[in-house]
C-alpha cells in the first residue's frame, strides 16, 4: 500500500448546521509529498513542504527536477534495491539550487530537522546508514573493464536500463548541484554493499556540482565514477568508509574542499586509475585533511589500481603516528615513476612521535619507486598557525560540520 504524508492541508470550516452553533466538520484536503517510482516528466520539490523518499525514485531520460532553495527532503529506511535513493538518470536533469542561508538537505526520515532548520537535533554524525543516498548519472566517458562505453551503477537491477552511465561525451550536462547536505545514508544493498552519500558516474562536465556536504554516510562519502565533472567545495564528515573516492579514469578537477574523518572513517581519499584502456587524469587542488587520533582506522590517502593525476596544495592534520599516504600496487609505483601521478605542496602538521613529513609517504609496491625520497621535496612540516595551503574554510559555515563544531 502507498504511504501517504501530509505536510500542508488545504483547511475547510463548515458552516454550522441550522440551530446548532458549533461547526458540524473540519475538513483536511492533504497534498501528497511522497515521491516513488519513475519520474517521467519535470517536477518541482518546492520548499513549504517536507518531501519524503520511498524506494528507489529515479528521474527518467528527459525529465527535469527542480528543487527550490530551503527545501527539506527526508527518506525512508529500506535495504537491498528497494533502499531508498534518488537517482537522476542520462538523460535526466537535476536543478537543485540551494544558497549558503537556504540550503537543500537530504536526510532520513528520522530526523526531526523541520522547517525552517538547518540540522534536527536527534541524529548526529554517528547515525548512519539510515537511508540510501543521491546518485547522477552521465553520459561522459569512463575507463571500463573490457573497454565497453556504458555499465551499470550498483543497487540498480541490470534489467533497469535507468541504472546506466558512461558515453562517449565529455561534455554532458546533467544539471545544476548548489548548496546541497547529504545526510546519514549508506543503506546496505547487500553484504558489505553500500550506497555513497552522492553517486557521481560519469557525470560530464556541463554539469556544476558546487558548496555539498555529506554527512555519516556508511560507505564513501562522495565517488566519482570516470566522468569530467569539475567539483568544488566539497565537505566530506564522518563516513563510514573512504571521504572521497576516485575510480574509473575520472578526469575532473576538484578544489577547495575538506574531509573530516570520523570513528569508523578509513582513508580520507581513495585513489583508483581506469580498469579500461582508456585513461583520463584527476586533479585535486586545495583539499584540507582532519584525522581522528582516537581509534585504529583513519589514514591520509590510498594511491591504488594505476592512478593517475594530480594532488597538490594539500593541508592535514589530527592524525595518528601510523597513518601514512601510500602507492599500495605496482601499477601505480609505475605511474608514478612515469610522472602520471604526482603530488605537489602538502603541508602536514606532524602527529606525535612523527619526525619529518617524508616518513608519512610510503610506497608499498613490489617494483618500488622513489615516492618516499621524493616526499621531502613536496611535502613540509606545519603548525596550524603556519600553514598555507588547503581549503578556504571561511566558505562552509553553512554546513553542518561547521554548526557541529567539526571544522576548527
Amino acid at each position: 500500500m502507498k504511504k501517504v504524508f501530509y505536510s500542508l492541508s488545504i483547511v475547510v470550516l463548515l458552516a454550522s448546521c441550522t440551530g446548532n452553533d458549533d461547526p458540524e466538520v473540519i475538513i483536511e484536503v492533504p497534498v501528497d509529498t511522497v515521491l516513488e517510482g519513475t519520474i517521467s516528466t519535470d517536477k518541482t520539490l518546492t520548499q513549504d513542504k517536507i518531501w519524503e523518499i520511498s524506494g528507489r525514485v529515479i528521474v527518467a531520460n528527459g525529465a527535469k527536477l527542480t528543487i527550490e532553495p530551503g527545501t527539506i527532503i527526508k527518506a525512508y529506511a529500506g535495504t537491498g534495491t528497494q533502499a531508498s535513493a534518488l537517482i537522476i538518470a542520462r538523460g535526466a536533469k537535476i536543478d537543485a539550487q540551494g544558497t549558503a542561508s537556504a540550503p537543500i538537505i537530504f536526510t532520513s526520515s528520522a530526523d526531526n530537522i523541520t522547517f525552517g532548520q538547518t540540522t534536527g537535533t536527534n541524529l548526529s554524525e554517528n547515525d548512519r546508514g539510515l537511508w540510501g543516498g543521491l546518485i547522477i548519472l552521465g553520459y561522459a566517458p569512463g575507463s571500463f573493464k573490457g573497454d565497453v562505453t556504458e555499465v551499470q551503477i550498483e543497487g540498480v537491477p541490470a534489467t533497469d536500463t535507468n541504472g546506466l552511465f558512461g558515453g562517449n561525451d565529455a561534455a554532458d550536462n546533467s544539471g545544476i548541484l548548489k548548496y546541497i547536505s547529504i545526510r546519514h545514508g549508506g543503506a546496505e544493498l547487500s553484504p558489505d554493499n553500500e550506497i555513497n552519500g552522492l553517486t557521481l558516474g560519469a557525470v560530464g562536465s556541463g554539469t556544476v556540482i558546487d558548496n555539498i556536504e555529506v554527512v555519516a554516510n556508511v560507505d564513501d562519502g562522495i565517488e566519482f565514477f570516470g566522468g569530467s565533472v569539475n567539483a568544488s567545495n566539497l565537505v566530506v564528515w564522518a563516513a563510514g568508509d573512504d571521504g572521497l573516492d576516485i575510480d574509473q579514469a575520472y578526469s575532473g578537477t576538484i578544489t577547495n574542499s575538506i574531509v573530516i574523518l570520523g570513528t569508523a572513517s578509513d582513508h580520507a581519499l581513495e585513489i583508483d586509475g581506469p580498469e579500461g584502456s582508456l585513461e583520463g587524469q584527476f586533479t585535486i587542488d586545495g583539499l584540507t585533511l582532519i584525522g581522528n587520533e582516537t581509534t585504529e582506522r583513519g589514514e591520509y590517502a590510498d594511491y591504488r589500481s594505476s592512478a593517475m593525476g594530480t594532488t597538490k596544495n594539500v593541508f592535514a592534520y589530527g592524525f595518528k603516528g601510523d597513518s601514512d599516504v601510500e602507492l599500495d600496487n605496482d601499477g601505480v609505483a609505475a605511474n608514478y615513476t612515469d610522472g602520471k601521478l604526482s603530488f605537489t605542496n602538502w603541508q602536514i602538521v606532524l602527529p606525535e612521535g612523527v619526525s619529518a613529513s617524508a616518513s608519512i609517504f610510503a610506497d608499498k609496491s613490489d617494483v618500488g619507486s622513489t615516492f618516499g625520497a621524493d616526499a621531502a621535496t613536496f611535502s613540509s612540516d606545519v603548525t596550524s598557525s603556519s600553514k598555507s595551503t588547503g581549503a578556504d574554510m571561511s566558505g562552509f559555515t553553512w554546513t553542518m560540520a561547521d554548526i557541529k563544531n567539526a571544522l576548527e
